[in-house]
């Protein structure tokens, strides 16, 4: 949390004349994907923090996130492909479809700052009381009511706080998966959800609203998504959870900090 802190910190009071702005967001994006990549989800909270702080136009900042990580979500899956069971995957993105225009609803009518305050707070004390426990994990079999559940949990937050993934990563952790088996469910469903958020944005929105330029930050994102998906090939299961217990517990630090 400290670290998070010192970095939004430093966003908010480096000067646009001292640093090109797109310099300072690329190397946002890049620490961000990094970290993101490494554990599969996470970037938008992590690196919306500091992002808002450069761009004062939310609009364009959501924009630059979402061209971003849906460039380092593609790759990740991309990478995770052969892996990946999209029976397994239905149940939540049929839970994140039903639930998806409900979270953009409340987005439009309730306090951002409250509820991102809450949620971060949550995740935060979630993160720490599992990093600080023996792994909960449920009994073998099949749950496809809980996932169709957990995906629409996804698909309220995904528009409300950015982090369409962290209850389908928390969910597949507690099935006792492999590190490989929990990405190649929430990885993919994060994806669809991004995609179909993106494109529910540019209905809503002008196309004249959209700036073709952003999506040059694709190629930052891209790059931390190389280097972390390098790092996680080289976890062990125990190790890969820890890291993703200290991701919720950044980016609900994040969302604190917004």
């Amino acid at each position: 949390m400290a670290a998070l802190a010192e970095l939004q910190w430093l966003a908010a009071s480096v000067q646009v004349d001292a640093a090109p702005r797109w310099l300072l967001i690329s190397l946002i994006i890049l620490v961000a994907a990094t970290v993101s990549s490494t554990v599969g989800f996470a970037f938008s909270a992590i690196a919306g923090a500091l992002i808002l702080h450069c761009v004062p136009n939310s609009f364009e900042a959501v924009q630059i996130m979402m061209s971003a990580s849906i460039g380092i979500q593609a790759y990740s899956v991309a990478g995770l492909w052969r892996s990946i069971r999209w029976s397994r995957c239905a149940p939540f993105i049929l839970g994140g479809l039903v639930t998806l225009p409900l979270g953009v609803l409340l987005l439009l009518k309730l306090e951002a700052r409250t509820y991102a305050s809450a949620l971060g707070a949550g995740l935060v004390a979630y993160g720490i009381f599992m990093l600080l426990r023996r792994p909960w994990v449920l009994e073998s079999g099949e749950r496809r009511g809980s996932d169709v559940l957990v995906g629409a949990l996804g698909g309220v937050t995904g528009p409300l706080a950015a982090l369409p993934g962290t209850w389908a990563t928390i969910w597949c952790a507690m099935r006792g998966w492999d590190k490989v088996a929990q990405r190649a469910v929430y990885q993919p469903y994060i994806l669809v959800m991004q995609l179909i958020g993106f494109t529910a944005l540019f209905l809503v929105k002008p196309p004249s609203a959209f700036d073709p330029a952003v999506f040059a930050y694709a190629l930052p994102g891209l790059a931390g998504a190389v280097i972390g998906l390098h790092v996680f090939r080289g976890l062990n299961d125990l190790q890969f959870q820890r890291l993703v217990n200290l991701a919720l517990v950044a980016s609900g630090a994040a969302l604190v900090l917004k």
